[in-house]
C-alpha cells in the first residue's frame, strides 16, 4: 500500500473520522481566518479545513504528497516545507494543526517553536499524536504480543510524542487549554491489520530476530480467526500563544 492509499485509509476508518472531526472541531475557526495545515500530505483533511470558510494554505516537505494535494485542491495554496524552518512570516495565521506529524521529526521542540513562530497572538495550536507505547493487541501469547507492540514501538522516531505534547507546547511558551486523550479501539483484524500492519511488522520483527517465525504465524492466525481487540492511546492537546 502507498503512503497516499494508507492515509486515506487511515482517515476514513471510524476512528480517524471521530478525531480528525474532533481535532478540527478544536480550532474553532472562524470564516475568512488564516489557517495553515502543517505536513498536510495529499491533502487528506484539507476539504475539511476549507468548508469552515477559512484560507487554508497546506505544507508538506514531500514532493509527491505537495502534487496530490495541489491535484485534489487546486484552489489552495500548497507549499513546499520543512517543519523545522517553516517558510512563514511571523504571526501568519490564526489557527496551524498538525495531525501525526511530530511522532516523525528530528526535532520536535524546534518544530513547536516554529509553529508559535507563525501564529498570530491569541492564535490557536491543535496538534494530535499516537503515543505507541501504549498499544497493546490481546492474545493468549501474550510474550509475542508484547513483542511485537514493543518493536512496532520502536519503528517511530518518536513513538511516545502524545504524552509529550503538554510539555513540549509549554516549553515554546505556550498556553495549554486542553489535553485530550482519546482511547482508539481496533474489533476489526483486517482494519487492525491495514492500519497497525500487524502481518507487516510481524515479518520485519521475524526477519529481525525479535519474533520466533513460528510463534509469529501463530499468533497472526489466532488474530485473524478470533475476536481481536488491539488498542492504544491518542493525545489531542489544544494551546494558545498568548
Amino acid at each position: 500500500m502507498s503512503d497516499i492509499a494508507y492515509l486515506d485509509a487511515a482517515a476514513r476508518t471510524p476512528i480517524g473520522l471521530d478525531y480528525k472531526r474532533f481535532s478540527i472541531d478544536a480550532l474553532d475557526i472562524r470564516p475568512q481566518q488564516t489557517v495553515l495545515d502543517l505536513d498536510c500530505g495529499p491533502g487528506t483533511d484539507l476539504g475539511r479545513l476549507t468548508a469552515t470558510g477559512a484560507v487554508v494554505t497546506g505544507m508538506d516537505a514531500d514532493e509527491t504528497m505537495i502534487r496530490e494535494a495541489r491535484r485534489r485542491y487546486p484552489e489552495v495554496e500548497i507549499v513546499a516545507g520543512d517543519a523545522h524552518d517553516l517558510p512563514f512570516g511571523d504571526g501568519t495565521f490564526d489557527r496551524l494543526r498538525t495531525d501525526r506529524v511530530l511522532q516523525h521529526v528530528a526535532d520536535p521542540g524546534r518544530v513547536m517553536a516554529e509553529i508559535r513562530r507563525v501564529l498570530r497572538p491569541d492564535g490557536l495550536m491543535v496538534t494530535a499524536e499516537p503515543d505507541w507505547d501504549t498499544l497493546t493487541v490481546a492474545d493468549a501469547d501474550e510474550e509475542t504480543s508484547r513483542a511485537f507492540c514493543r518493536f512496532n514501538a520502536g519503528r517511530v522516531r518518536n513513538h511516545s510524542m502524545g504524552r509529550h505534547l503538554k510539555r513540549l507546547a509549554y516549553a515554546a511558551g505556550f498556553e495549554v487549554r486542553a489535553v485530550t486523550p482519546i482511547p482508539v479501539a481496533f474489533e476489526d483484524f483486517g482494519v487492525a491489520d491495514t492500519i497497525l500492519g500487524l502481518s507487516r511488522n510481524a515479518r520485519l520483527a521475524v526477519a529481525e530476530g525479535v519474533l520466533e517465525k513460528e510463534k509469529a504465524e501463530e499468533w497472526l492466525a489466532r488474530l485473524a480467526r478470533e475476536p481481536f481487540l488491539g488498542s492504544f492511546l491518542f493525545y489531542v492537546v489544544t494551546a494558545s500563544r498568548p
